[in-house]
């Protein structure tokens, strides 16, 4: 008894987006913790996944791997752009921690937050809880005399994400290396370009264009992964739209910088099966997160998540 032979007819038939196929998904995560590593044949022969036995060494690899790209590009003398997320979080402090030891100025740096908290007409969220505050306390601020200029600082509000595209192509010309930093969400988006999406389109090539969206709906699973690891379970407080990047952008990354840390404690997750779907399923405009692969970069996820995924009665 599981899940395929108890849905029909039950509250959740018709729930998950229509191009998830469960049993593919389970024999995903049926795969051996030992193997999570192994090379798939979609994946960038560039692309590495990194395993990390805890939070400290997760959060301290993935800013020194931020850090690192921000100094190679100073001693190259070229401009960086950065696609940066709100979640994870830890790897900041990380990244702040070694630009100051190493003493690096990030004049050259242009940041692009790549989702905000939105209403229904793409007003951004403003105060405590919004992703422009958390990148100010977490990076910007710390940083000190070093930081990322103001007006290289770029937020998902409805004027500015628009423009993400001709800023972010200027760069490029310019002969700036363009760096994808992400978490995955428990339905594989990457930024808030949710699953659902992918069913207005007839193919992925045309889903692969995308630039952005104003005022996306977020899936009720996204609503209820950030009520509890960001708004303390209070569901109420989680706005139900966000203003986000989409694949036209993200997938354009000449590097990637990923991060999965979903452990709650006790042997409890969330991730586990959106990372195994990742790595294994293949590209496809439904799972947002398939795609990572297809980037050279790493990312680094905790051990735990590797599973086995069994159950395990908490």
């Amino acid at each position: 008894m599981d899940f395929m032979s108890t849905v029909k007819g039950s509250l959740l038939e018709g729930f998950y987006p229509k191009g998830w196929d469960m049993k593919k998904i389970d024999k995903c995560c049926q795969n051996r913790p030992e193997d999570i590593t192994k090379p798939q044949k979609f994946w960038n022969k560039a692309f590495e996944p990194v395993q990390c036995a805890d939070l400290t060494e997760f959060d301290t690899k993935m800013g020194h791997e931020i850090a690192n790209e921000i100094k190679k590009a100073k001693e190259r003398g070229e401009k960086i752009a950065f696609i940066l997320p709100v979640g994870p979080m830890g790897m900041y402090k990380w990244a702040v921690y070694f630009l100051r030891e190493w003493n690096v100025s990030c004049e050259h740096v242009w940041c692009f937050n790549m989702d905000e908290w939105a209403d229904s007409k793409g007003n951004t969220l403003v105060g405590d809880a919004s992703f422009q505050y958390a990148m100010e306390q977490a990076f910007y601020n710390p940083l000190g005399e070093l930081t990322v200029p103001v007006d290289h600082r770029n937020f998902a509000t409805r004027k500015n994400l628009p423009t993400y595209e001709k800023k972010i192509a200027a760069l490029k010309k310019e002969g700036a290396k363009l760096v994808l930093v992400y978490g995955i969400g428990r339905m594989c988006h990457i930024a808030f370009w949710e699953p659902q999406i992918g069913g207005e389109f007839k193919t992925d090539a045309e889903w692969l264009k995308q630039t952005h969206r104003i005022a996306v709906q977020l899936h009720p699973l996204t609503i209820e992964q950030n009520a509890q690891t960001s708004f303390k379970s209070r569901t109420t407080l989680v706005p139900c739209r966000a203003n986000t990047i989409g694949p036209g952008l993200m997938f354009q990354a000449d590097y990637a910088i990923g991060g999965a840390d979903g452990i709650y404690g006790r042997g409890m997750q969330w991730q586990g099966m959106s990372l195994w779907m990742t790595l294994r399923y293949g590209p496809t405009r439904w799972i947002t997160s398939s795609w990572i692969p297809t980037l050279p970069g790493r990312l680094f996820f905790l051990k735990e998540l590797a599973g086995p995924l069994v159950a395990e009665a908490n």
